[in-house]
């Protein structure tokens, strides 16, 4: 039996069907919201701006994307693979070590314009097969792109609807 605050070597590993039966893989029917971050270099300059940023320069960008849903029968809201394949498959080919000025569609490459389109290609993609019939009530919750370690900008489902 499990003594909280003690110290042991399994001697077995939890069975599925003897230990834990299928209803008790999920625990709640609560939304929870799930996180994945990743990283890419790209290429952009400002229009319009009086500073460095008009030139020619890059950034190692952080992207947070903050998505929400109801766990399914085995406990999982969102797969993390998911989130990973779509950003693989249908977004990270349009900023990794790009020039984001000619990649992305036409717009000043300000972070507060590209975290828009990053919430809507994260949002069309959870909307669509395979993804839509996998999460439960799946959606976009929250951008949060950094241009800079301390420096970001954030679009949030509520501002966007």
């Amino acid at each position: 039996m499990f003594e909280p605050g003690t110290f042991r070597i399994v001697e077995k590993l939890q069975a599925f069907g003897d230990d834990i039966q299928q209803e008790q893989l999920r625990y709640h029917r609560k939304r929870v919201l799930v996180s994945k971050e990743f990283t890419f270099d790209a290429a952009h300059h400002l229009h319009c701006y009086e500073g460095k940023c008009k030139n020619l320069h890059g950034h190692t960008y952080k992207v947070i994307f903050g998505i929400s849903g109801m766990p399914g029968e085995t406990g999982l809201t969102v797969d993390f693979g998911d989130i990973k394949d779509i950003w693989k498959k249908h977004i990270e080919t349009y900023l990794d070590h790009q020039y984001l000025n000619e990649s992305l569609p036409a717009m000043n490459t300000t972070a507060e314009n590209m975290v828009v389109w990053l919430y809507e290609q994260m949002e069309t993609a959870l909307q669509s097969e395979p993804y839509a019939s996998r999460v439960e009530g799946g959606r976009t919750e929250f951008v949060r792109l950094y241009e800079t370690p301390t420096s970001y900008a954030e679009a949030r489902r509520e501002w966007m609807v």
